[in-house]
Parts: C-alpha cells; sequence; structure tokens
C-alpha cells in the first residue's frame, strides 16, 4: 500500500526509536513489551472469552483435532521434520486481534467462569495467561464451546470502550498527543535496535487496531504527558492500565471492560 493510500502513515507517522527510551529505563527490556508499574494506580484489563449458547461442552479443541487426524480430515503439522501433533496439544487459544465471533456466541465474563469453576480469575502470584482457569480445561486443552481470551492483544470491542474511557478522562480528549509502541516479536521479529513508534492522536486511535502492520493492538500506548500507560503484553491475556485512581476507577466500574487490581502486579 502507497504512503498516499494508507491513512496510518499521515495520522500516525513513524517516530524515533527514543521516544521510548523513559520507557527503556523505568521498565526495562521492552521485547514482549513495556511493562510499567502504577503510576500511581494500575488495574488489568481482561481480554475478552466466548461461549457458544448451544455447543458441545464436553469435546475438547485438543480431542476433536485428533479425531480429525484419525480420520483424515486434516494433516499432521509437521514442521522441520517435527511433528507438532505428536508433542503438543491443541489449546483452542489464539494470539492478536480478535472480536466477538458473531450469532450464536456471548461474552463470557472472567468472574462468570471463575463461579462456576472455582478457579480464581487470576491465581496468587500469576499475570493473566493460559495459566488461568485450569478447571475449565482437559489437560490444556478449551473445550469447543468456549473461546479462550487470546495473547498479546485486546479484542476489538474492549479496545474501542477502553479508548473511550481514556478519552474522557484525559485533560485534551481525543485531541490527547499519544505514542503507540508495536515490539518486534509483532512484527516478525526482524528488528530488536530499532523499535516501531507511531505518535498521533487520540481521536485517531482506533486505526491503531485495524490497520496497522500487526495483527494485534499496540503493545505500548501512552499519552505524551505520561499521565497514563497501557501495556499489552506479547503472552499475556489482558492490558496493564497505569495512571491516576480515577481513571483506574472508572475501568473498575466499567459495565463491558472487565478490570481487576492485582496487587502483586500492581
Amino acid at each position: 500500500m502507497s504512503v498516499e493510500s494508507n491513512p496510518m502513515s499521515s495520522l500516525w507517522p513513524l517516530v524515533p526509536t527514543g521516544a521510548t527510551d523513559w520507557l527503556l529505563e523505568l521498565c526495562g527490556d521492552g521485547v514482549t513489551g513495556f511493562m510499567p508499574p502504577a503510576m500511581p494506580d494500575a488495574a488489568w484489563v481482561l481480554n475478552a472469552m466466548y461461549e457458544h449458547e448451544q455447543g458441545p461442552v464436553e469435546v475438547s479443541y485438543d480431542e476433536y483435532h485428533r479425531a480429525r487426524l484419525a480420520d483424515g480430515s486434516t494433516r499432521p503439522h509437521v514442521v522441520g521434520g517435527l511433528d507438532l501433533d505428536a508433542v503438543g496439544i491443541a489449546t483452542g487459544g489464539g494470539m492478536g486481534r480478535t472480536r466477538h465471533p458473531g450469532p450464536g456466541w456471548r461474552r463470557l465474563r472472567w468472574t462468570e467462569l471463575a463461579r462456576r469453576t472455582g478457579d480464581p480469575m487470576v491465581p496468587d502470584g500469576l499475570m493473566p495467561s493460559y495459566r488461568c482457569f485450569p478447571s475449565a480445561t482437559k489437560e490444556g486443552s478449551w473445550p469447543l464451546s468456549m473461546i479462550p481470551p487470546t495473547e498479546g492483544s485486546l479484542d476489538r470491542e474492549t479496545w474501542h470502550r477502553l479508548i473511550a474511557t481514556l478519552t474522557q478522562y484525559s485533560p485534551a480528549g481525543s485531541d490527547t498527543r499519544c505514542l503507540a509502541y508495536y515490539n518486534p516479536l509483532m512484527l516478525g521479529a526482524a528488528d530488536f535496535d530499532n523499535f516501531h513508534v507511531r505518535a498521533g492522536r487520540l481521536g485517531d486511535a482506533e486505526i491503531l487496531y485495524d490497520r496497522s502492520e500487526a495483527d494485534f493492538s499496540p503493545s505500548n500506548l501512552w499519552a505524551d504527558d505520561r499521565s497514563w500507560v497501557l501495556c499489552t503484553d506479547y503472552d499475556l491475556w489482558a492490558t496493564k492500565v497505569v495512571g491516576s485512581p480515577t481513571l483506574i476507577n472508572a475501568l473498575l466500574s466499567d459495565s463491558e471492560i472487565e478490570a481487576v487490581r492485582l496487587p502483586w502486579a500492581h
């Protein structure tokens, strides 16, 4: 796509790698995303998961996949002579952007699944990740009736809601100058020295989700005045938001966003 036909280039032009220097000093390595401490408060916005209204609840993704291998309807996944199906399982999870899957599916809240399974939403000492809800899976594989959260990216609906909330609680509103960082793993791990950073208006942030070079929401998005910072780690199922207590309380009380405080990851 040419520069002229790509609105990303005009609305969110690339800026020098040095824009992340303060995050590197504050957080250390940003290969999977710069994870900031509370500034002064923090909450974790949880990625969405979904459940089919009438789908099977007993058969797991791995059981289904192995049944298809057995009847020949799918082929083994072999890379470099290694049969990945023989050494791994089909968890049902994925990476990158996602959205509501459509009719017949509903959003399954983390709180609801925690009540159902007896598992904590996030086990003490851990981050929101594939280690959550072991009781909902069969040896790590989710039932076909559920779509677990993806790693490394907010879902589209939560991204839009979060941007709206940030706009509401930023003094300059939609004109707030922001910077967005995409980690090298999102971009094919081709360059670990020159970080990929763009600058633009918060009011134009929706395009960062749908029209970026990566199939992910940004690893980090922050206000130029550093009043708030988002971090979506490449390996996690949630986005850490740091900022004022007013902003964090708004996220925790939002009826659409599902957010929690994690004292051990504050």
